[in-house]
């Protein structure tokens, strides 16, 4: 469907719909047109002013940030299903078998878990490399 904003001799102007643009011209060649106002059968196109719908910038930043999330919380899970595969849980007992493989040095246990802020920080002034990964829910 097409609006026309139309015209006539007499410089009546009114809308009217149309199924396609070609529908317009056939119908004023059989002079099925007319006026509203005066029945005049001399009908043109008047200036029309197109509707473009356009998004608002906010809209399309909040797009682009809502791709670029999504695109991260896949990784993240990427990440999180390799360490599941991968790694040996041992939940808030972390700190202390991080311990324990860090000073045997013969242990080559790949562990993941849970610590408090101030266990870290004492594990990282021991000198203890940690990575924190955010856990991202599957479900979520």
């Amino acid at each position: 469907m097409i609006k026309y904003n139309l015209k006539c001799e007499n410089n009546h102007e009114f809308e009217s719909w149309f199924s396609n643009s070609l529908e317009f011209d056939n119908l004023k060649k059989k002079k099925l047109l007319e006026c509203i106002y005066c029945s005049s059968k001399k009908i043109s196109k008047s200036i029309m002013s197109p509707m473009v719908s356009v998004m608002s910038q906010d809209k399309i930043n909040m797009q682009n940030i809502e791709k670029e999330l999504k695109s991260e919380k896949g990784k993240l899970l990427k990440i999180r299903k390799y360490i599941e595969s991968n790694f040996e849980y041992v939940g808030k007992n972390f700190s202390k078998e991080v311990r324990e493989i860090y000073y045997d040095k013969k242990s080559k246990r790949l562990i993941y878990g849970s610590t408090t802020e101030s266990e870290r920080k004492e594990l990282v002034e021991e000198g203890i490399d940690l990575i924190s990964v955010p856990w991202i829910n599957k479900d979520n």
